[in-house]
């Protein structure tokens, strides 16, 4: 029986991921990284950055061609596990 998440996804679909950390350019190179790892075909010129108020924090947009729950899953776990990286949405 399929479980209830899996209707919210029509895959494959554009599925922006946005990662926040502290503002470093390590964490836009961990973060550039790890994507290709699960999304090979990622066009790097794509992805957005956008640093707090004050400057301490970035936020890096990251809009994906999702193929699968799967997929998403282990990106979201690779990427929550980084030490530079704070929250994923």
């Amino acid at each position: 029986m399929p479980e209830p998440d899996d209707d919210l996804f029509d895959f494959p679909c554009a599925f922006p991921l946005k990662v926040m950390g502290l503002a470093d350019a390590a964490l836009v190179q961990a973060v550039l990284e790890i994507v290709r790892v699960h999304v090979p075909d990622f066009d790097t010129a794509t992805i957005e950055q956008r640093f707090s108020s004050a400057g301490k924090y970035l936020s890096l947009t990251c809009t994906i061609n999702a193929t699968s729950r799967e997929q998403l899953d282990a990106l979201y776990r690779e990427l929550s596990s980084h030490p530079l990286v704070k929250i994923v949405l």
